[in-house]
């Protein structure tokens, strides 16, 4: 009987044809090498918060540069916030995977600009396809509910916020009605092989960990101040959306669209208002800490692994480490930079971050003991 089922399955398997196994064999190596891509474009940016914020103001100046195919004054003016995704890859062989990071800029209360907060752009699809697609993104949100969606956590595009092409140059006012309705308005820029760009079901999320990085602040504390390459993005937009037009619109489809507006002359200094920061949960902290570990990992040899290790709790997730695990692990860390012979190491991006990570994760899993008043002996008793 084992013979005879040994047989059988040998005869089963010459019946498949060769194109489909070579077929399938190619399928399985592009979508590992997709992978592979992938997570280097990724690896690039997260490392990177600084050439992120320099290629976001690029893509804005040059997508403004040409008044045929800017994107009009008047819907930027009116915009409660404006995210720009540089260098969105996607890369596809019948499935497709999309990955970016970019930043985002809301208007305060008093419609000031907040400085740059880092975001991140996944999506995926399936469908015969395939080639590699580089794309810029800039989101143009038109009301406060769909900014105020991606600060709640996880935000999908189409879903959680209608959207729609954006108009460019003089259209504003031929723009349709299902563009007039929709909640972000959407602008890109592409090259690669696909055609055409589809944001619907793509996620945009919070990116805690390149924020901490780049403003040099523990998550989810304010920035105290802000680099240069933030307050130059942050001029460019004032010079572009500061027109002086209505307030922001509110749901009338029947109203008649403001005509556009051309942009002002470049403020010195914009009003630079300090971002609602969302507060991260323990649990997203550990898995951004886990994230960061194995970046870094990458470049060290077995010895520094061995001597940076964290709980495997941290990279497990299914029960928090001991407070007392962790505090040993980030004494290590301490070691490696108070030592000037390290610096090699500790100046490394990879290194800082997960340093930074594992501070703040120690920090929010430390119990916070109620502080006492400083009082005068009470009264005497009656």
């Amino acid at each position: 009987m084992p013979l005879e089922h040994g047989t059988a399955s040998t005869e089963a398997a010459a019946d498949i044809p060769h194109g489909s196994r070579t077929m399938r064999w190619l399928i399985v190596f592009c979508i590992a090498s997709s992978t592979c891509l992938m997570m280097c474009a990724t690896a690039q940016a997260w490392l990177n918060p600084e050439a992120t914020v320099v290629a976001a103001d690029q893509i804005l100046r040059d997508t403004m540069a040409i008044p045929a195919k800017r994107i009009p004054a008047s819907l930027l003016a009116r915009a409660e916030g404006v995210a720009i995704i540089p260098d969105v890859v996607k890369i596809g062989f019948v499935a497709a995977v999309r990955r970016g990071h970019g930043v985002l800029m809301v208007r305060d209360a008093n419609r000031s600009w907040t400085v740059p907060q880092f975001i991140t752009l996944t999506g995926g699809s399936v469908g015969w396809q395939a080639g590699i697609q580089d794309t810029d993104v800039i989101l143009v949100f038109m009301t406060k509910k769909s900014v105020e969606g991606i600060f709640n956590g996880r935000f999908t595009i189409g879903a959680d916020a209608s959207v729609a092409a954006g108009p460019v140059g003089r259209n504003a006012a031929a723009a349709t009605d299902a563009r007039l309705k929709a909640e972000i308005l959407s602008y890109s820029r592409s090259r690669g092989l696909f055609l055409g760009v589809s944001l619907d079901g793509s996620v945009l999320e919070m990116d805690a960990a390149s924020q901490s990085l780049y403003y040099n602040t523990p998550v989810g504390q304010p920035p105290q101040q802000v680099p240069p390459s933030a307050m130059k993005l942050l001029q460019d937009l004032v010079q572009v959306t500061d027109t002086t037009v209505a307030p922001p619109r509110t749901e009338q489809p029947n109203a008649e669209p403001l005509a556009p507006v051309e942009p002002p002359p470049l403020e010195p200094t914009p009003t630079v208002a300090q971002p609602a920061v969302p507060q991260p949960t323990v649990g997203t902290i550990r898995d951004q800490l886990a994230s960061s570990a194995r970046q870094m990992y990458g470049i060290l040899d077995p010895q520094w692994r061995q001597f940076l290790a964290l709980p495997r709790a941290v990279f497990e997730g299914n029960q928090p480490p001991r407070l007392a695990d962790l505090q040993a692990a980030l004494a290590q860390y301490d070691r490696v930079v108070q030592s000037p012979k390290y610096e090699a190491l500790s100046s490394r991006p990879e290194f800082q971050k997960t340093y930074a990570m594992l501070r703040d994760y120690v920090e929010q899993l430390t119990p916070r003991a109620d502080p006492q008043l400083s009082l005068p002996a009470p009264p005497p008793l009656q």
